[in-house]
C-alpha cells in the first residue's frame, strides 16, 4: 500500500529517507530471502499488489500474510495445473458449489475448497516466491497450499511469474469460519542473480550453520546438525500439573479464524498426559500440539523453515506452519529463548515418540538485508517467547 509522503524539517529526515530507500536497493541487488523493506519496494513498483491495496499489517519481517478474496470454491479434490494450464482452466470440471465469503462462511472440516486470493505478482525475472501456513493456522489442523498459474509444484511460484494466486484449504481437525480478508498463509520471495543455478540460494549450509551457532548460539548447548538444525521432541511435563501437549477433540465447535482469544482451550482440546517412561504413542490421523526440548533463536539476518515431513525418521508429520521469522526467539548475548512448537499428525500407522528423539529439522537460509523490524519487536507477534502454546484463538494463561 502507498505510504503517504513524510514531512522533514531537517536535513535528518532527508537521509533518514535516503537511507530507507538505499537499504531497500541493497536488498533487492543481493542473493538471498528478501526482508520487509525489500517487500515495500516491490509493492511500489507494481510487482506485488492486489485487487485491494496492500495493507501495512500484511508485511512481516520477511514475509508478506495473503488474504482470502471474495469467493471460495468447494471442490472435489486438491490438484496441481501443470505447466500447460491456468488454475481457473482446470477448477471446471472439479467445482461442486460457490461460497460467497464476503458476509463470512464456514468451511467443513475433511472438505477441499480454492479460494482465489486478493493478492496477485508481477515478479521480475530473478525473484521466485514461496509460501506456508501461518503459524495460527497450521495449529488449528487447517491445512493450506499455496497454487499459482502454470505450476507444477505447491507452495511455490517461479521466477518472473505474472499472474493470480490461489489458497487450496482443507479444515482436518475443526470447521472454521473465514471472510474475504481473513490472512490463513505467507508468502516469501527468494533473489537469486542471474548466473545462478541453485535450488535455493541464499540456504545456509551445515558448516556456516554450525559457525552461526558458535557465535550467537541457535539453541542453547550444543545443536545438532545435519542437514539444518535438527530438533528433538519434549515429552516432559512443562508444569506442575505434568501436562506435555494437547490432543485436538474431533466433533468440536466451529472456530471463527479472526476471532482472537475468543475460546475455551477444553472445548477443543484435551490435555496429553505421560506416565513416567515419557513416551507417546501418536495414534493415526490424530492431531496433537506438541512443543521442541530446544529453545531455538533465529538471528537477525537470517529466516528459518520447518521441513514439514522426513521419513526417515518416522512416518509422521510436525508441522504445517513452517516460517520462523528473523529475531525469533532472538536477543544478543541471551540464550534463545522461544521453542519450535510442533503440530504433529501420525499418517497411517500409530507410531512411538520418546523424550528427546529427533523429530524435524529447520533449515536457514540468508537475509538480503536485515529487516526494518524483528519479530518480536511491537508488531503483534503472538508466539515471541513461548512454550507449549496453543493458536491465538483460545485462551491460555
Amino acid at each position: 500500500m502507498s505510504q503517504p509522503d513524510p514531512v522533514f524539517d531537517a536535513a535528518s529526515g532527508v537521509a533518514a529517507a535516503t537511507g530507507a530507500a538505499d537499504g531497500a536497493s541493497r536488498a533487492l541487488s543481493r542473493t538471498g530471502v528478501l526482508p520487509s523493506q525489500a517487500l515495500r519496494a516491490l509493492i511500489a513498483a507494481g510487482e506485488l499488489g492486489g485487487s485491494v491495496p496492500i495493507e501495512e499489517a500484511q508485511i512481516q519481517p520477511a514475509s508478506l500474510d495473503l488474504r482470502l478474496g471474495e469467493v471460495a470454491y468447494r471442490i472435489r479434490a486438491s490438484f496441481l495445473p501443470g505447466t500447460k494450464a491456468t488454475v481457473r482452466d482446470k477448477l471446471e470440471g472439479l467445482t461442486f458449489h460457490e461460497i460467497d465469503l464476503t458476509k463470512g462462511a464456514v468451511l467443513e472440516a475433511g472438505c477441499v475448497y480454492l479460494v482465489p486470493l486478493i493478492e496477485q505478482l508481477n515478479l521480475r525475472p530473478t525473484i521466485a516466491a514461496f509460501a506456508n501456513p501461518k503459524s495460527s493456522t497450521g495449529r488449528l489442523d487447517v491445512f493450506t497450499r499455496l497454487i499459482a498459474d502454470y505450476q507444477e509444484s505447491f507452495d511455490y511460484v517461479e521466477e518472473g511469474y505474472r499472474g493470480p494466486l490461489f489458497a487450496e484449504i482443507c479444515p482436518r481437525t475443526f470447521s472454521v469460519k473465514v471472510r474475504t480478508g481473513t490472512r490463513l498463509n505467507q508468502i516469501r520471495f527468494r533473489r537469486r542473480v542471474s548466473q545462478q543455478s541453485d535450488e535455493a540460494p541464499g540456504r545456509i549450509g551445515d558448516k556456516h550453520l554450525r559457525a552461526i551457532h558458535s557465535d550467537v548460539g541457535l539453541v542453547e548447548g550444543e545443536a545438532a546438525i545435519r542437514d539444518g538444525l535438527n530438533l528433538r521432541i519434549s515429552l516432559a511435563p512443562v508444569e506442575a500439573g505434568g501436562i506435555v501437549g494437547y490432543r485436538a477433540r474431533r466433533y468440536a465447535g466451529v472456530i471463527d479464524m479472526d476471532n482472537v482469544g475468543g475460546y475455551d482451550v477444553g472445548q477443543y482440546w484435551e490435555a496429553v498426559y505421560l506416565g513416567s517412561d515419557q513416551r507417546l504413542v501418536l495414534d493415526p490421523q490424530e492431531f496433537y500440539i506438541l512443543a521442541s526440548k530446544e529453545s531455538v533463536s533465529v538471528p537477525p539476518e537470517y529466516v528459518a523453515e520447518m521441513a514439514p515431513f522426513d521419513p526417515m525418521i518416522g512416518e509422521y508429520r510436525v508441522h504445517y506452519a513452517g516460517f520462523f521469522d528473523p529475531g525469533f526467539g532472538y536477543s544478543a548475548g541471551k540464550v534463545p529463548g522461544a521453542k519450535a512448537v510442533l503440530e504433529v499428525r501420525s499418517l497411517d500407522i500409530p507410531f512411538i515418540v520418546e523424550d528427546g528423539q529427533i523429530v524435524g529439522r529447520l533449515v536457514y537460509d540468508k537475509l538480503t538485508e536485515i529487516p526494518e523490524t524483528l519479530y518480536g519487536q511491537g508488531i503483534g507477534s503472538h508466539y515471541q517467547a513461548q512454550g507449549l502454546k496453543l493458536s491465538k484463538h483460545f485462551r491460555q494463561s
